[in-house]
């Protein structure tokens, strides 16, 4: 099983041994701190996600996603699914819907989410979804 978690803004993707980033980042982030080689200069418009290199031992910090797909394929359907294609940043608002946060900012206790369900959701529906969180209001 795959957890899925944010550092600084971008996501955080364990799968098995692997480590992926996904996504641009919104802040600095220290590297060295975070447990990972400092990754190549991208643009996740043009490379939507990064295998990382840790260093030591990594820890997420919740909130997590658990997912069942695994691998280079868990890293691709995450930027398909939740990353915003003009600026290939990850959406605030899809986030939020993921963990189960409402407006108000609460949502379930747990540091765990079960979010199977996001790479079992056709692409169809998720687009129609996905639509909706992301329409400006």
């Amino acid at each position: 099983m795959a957890r899925v978690a944010r550092l600084a803004g971008a996501l955080l993707v364990e799968t098995r041994s692997d480590f992926f980033l996904v996504g641009n980042l919104k802040e600095p982030c220290d590297w060295a701190t975070a447990g990972f080689e400092p990754p190549p200069d991208g643009d996740a418009l043009s490379r939507p996600f990064v295998r990382l290199c840790p260093v030591r031992p990594v820890r997420l910090a919740p909130p997590l996603l658990a997912l069942e797909a695994e691998g280079e394929a868990l890293a691709r359907l995450l930027a398909e699914r939740m990353l915003v294609r003009r600026t290939g940043s990850v959406s605030e608002r899809l986030w939020r819907l993921v963990i189960g946060e409402d407006e108000k900012g609460d949502r379930a206790p747990g540091d765990l989410v079960e979010a199977r369900w996001l790479g079992e959701v056709p692409a169809p529906v998720w687009e129609i979804v996905r639509d909706a969180v992301l329409r400006c209001s």
